[in-house]
């Protein structure tokens, strides 16, 4: 899916990049869909092309560390799914090296690239509700049976939806408001025909400021994922964003903007502005996960900045971890 949906559109749409070639178990479904392509058996063919520069590492999580330290051994500029790894110390050496190798190293983030994130961001740089007190940021699903995906929901490294969802929540948590000072997590296996953790509740500590972050499998009517109360306002905002529905349904990207807007309100704006009350029902504008992809055009072309450096993603990994030691010990954990 993350292939299929996420990066290969992409590739094959910005006329900076060439989908040269795909690592497929069964190679049908790359070749219907991108016949140009080469199909490889396997990554060290992949990485023995020379023909290659840049290699995107969207398999399993447990797989990324090997996967990602092998193409960068081989000289390529690497993107690499999140999570970045499994560990703080995998994903430290995976930074390292590419530093040693003078390669180019991304983690993927797309949610970046959301709508509704983006209006978010909007609201906070506009300071519309005065000091922030209270933020929340939920990422639920309805899915109350295992989906079948051993490395998703099951006994391997990385599964759970700790490494899945929560790379994206802590990531924008430390975009919009920086390193928090500590962190006290809730894990929890909702499911019974589930190995690996279903549930998480994080919560990070800004000074007089609170932010929570969740995620559920359980989820059937959905809530506004960003909660943020101010001393001025609040802001809600629903996690709006079409465009992993319309890739589903097949639909192309675009450099430009392509994704169509949230058909109703999805937000809801309720503050002091010049000394008066205003309460409105606001609309997300579309994101476009193109963003990402480009600014790693311009980064390999023209050296600007790298859109998430390894740097950004060895700090979401010690959420993680760090996660995972205070659900383990009951306990706040400082950071």
């Amino acid at each position: 899916m993350s292939g299929k949906l996420f990066h290969a559109p992409f590739i094959e749409a910005h006329t900076g990049y060439e989908l040269s070639g795909i690592v497929e178990r069964n190679l049908s479904a790359s070749r219907q869909l991108y016949p140009e392509s080469r199909p490889y058996s396997s990554v060290d063919e992949l990485c023995e092309d020379p023909v290659i520069e840049l290699v995107v590492v969207n398999t399993p999580t447990h797989l990324h560390y090997e996967q990602g330290k092998k193409a960068i051994g081989s000289g390529k500029h690497v993107i690499i799914e999140k999570p970045f790894t499994v560990t703080v110390e995998e994903s430290v050496q995976l930074a390292d090296m590419a530093k040693e190798r003078g390669v180019f190293l991304s983690v993927y983030q797309n949610r970046r690239y959301d709508g509704d994130y983006l209006a978010v961001k909007a609201v906070i740089e506009k300071e519309m509700l005065g000091d922030l007190r209270e933020v929340e940021i939920r990422f639920d699903r309805f899915r109350p049976l295992f989906g079948g995906k051993q490395h998703k929901e099951g006994n391997l490294p990385g599964s759970g939806v700790l490494y899945d969802l929560s790379p994206h929540l802590v990531d924008q948590a430390i975009q919009l408001f920086g390193w928090p000072e500590a962190i006290y997590a809730d894990l929890m296996q909702m499911r019974e025909d589930v190995a690996a953790p279903d549930y998480f509740e994080l919560l990070l500590f800004y000074g007089k400021m609170r932010v929570r972050l969740k995620a559920t499998c359980i989820a059937r009517e959905s809530t506004f994922a960003y909660i943020l109360h101010g001393m001025k306002g609040s802001f809600l905002q629903q996690r709006s964003d079409l465009q992993e529905q319309q890739l589903l349904a097949g639909t192309k990207p675009t450099p430009a903007p392509w994704c169509i807007s949230p058909e109703t309100p999805d937000g809801l704006l309720h503050t002091e502005m010049n000394g008066k009350t205003l309460r409105e029902e606001t609309r997300s504008t579309p994101g476009n996960y193109m963003g990402y992809y480009e600014e790693v055009y311009r980064s390999l072309t023209e050296g600007s900045a790298n859109p998430v450096p390894p740097e950004q993603a060895v700090l979401n990994m010690k959420i993680v971890e760090a996660a995972l030691e205070s659900a383990g010990e009951n306990r706040i954990i400082f950071l």
